[in-house]
């Protein structure tokens, strides 16, 4: 099993949602033996977002220049290493209302025609199904999904929808600027939907679901 752990938070130590997708896949391993883990940290190595090469080779709008060569080279490793993903841990603070643009940067990459998605007659299919993906998120404030506000875990689940993927887990730790308590009480909250969502006895929940 080849479990993908994505950080994008660039506040190292003082990060929550780092704290909480360490956690997230130190359980999944412990309860999965065998898993063979590999780390992407958006926030150390960024992705650089799309631009003219990176968008106009694959259109064949863009000259066959060095810098096309490689921007491409870059998003076909990194869409080949998420599906080649059987789990994705994401670690997704909310910034603004949404996610941190590192972290937006990556998905931009993944969401290829052809590769993760397709058109068809009738309409646009997922071509990256068959993984779970397991969300940590943290926010200083509380959010219903419902809130206007709320661009963050709604946007993830659309767009790894979009993918095909639907197996889709969040691990939450809000009101993190609520004060100590309510921090403490958050990261306990949390400790438990991990626990619930590493479980082999999730996957065949999900299993059954999706049969």
């Amino acid at each position: 099993m080849q479990l993908l752990h994505v950080d994008s938070s660039p506040l190292a130590a003082n990060s929550v949602s780092r704290l909480l997708t360490q956690r997230i896949v130190a359980e999944w391993v412990a309860t999965h033996p065998g898993t063979v883990v590999q780390t992407l940290d958006l926030a150390h190595k960024p992705v650089p977002h799309l631009d003219l090469d990176s968008l106009g080779f694959k259109l064949g709008t863009t000259a066959d220049t060095d810098a096309a060569r490689a921007q491409n080279a870059l998003s076909e490793q990194l869409v080949t290493q998420f599906l080649a993903a059987d789990v994705v841990v994401v670690g997704a603070p909310m910034y603004n209302f949404t996610i941190p643009s590192q972290l937006k940067a990556w998905i931009d990459r993944l969401a290829q025609a052809g590769r993760t998605f397709t058109y068809t007659d009738k309409g646009p299919q997922g071509l990256a199904g068959g993984k779970t993906l397991i969300v940590a998120s943290s926010r200083g404030g509380k959010y219903e999904t419902s809130s206007p506000m709320e661009h963050q875990e709604s946007y993830l689940k659309a767009v790894f929808g979009f993918m095909g993927v639907t197996d889709v887990r969040f691990v939450r730790a809000e009101g993190l600027a609520f004060g100590e308590e309510a921090k403490a009480a958050a990261l306990a909250a949390a400790d438990l939907e991990i626990k619930a969502h590493t479980a082999p006895a999730a996957n065949a929940a999900q299993a059954a679901i999706a049969a």
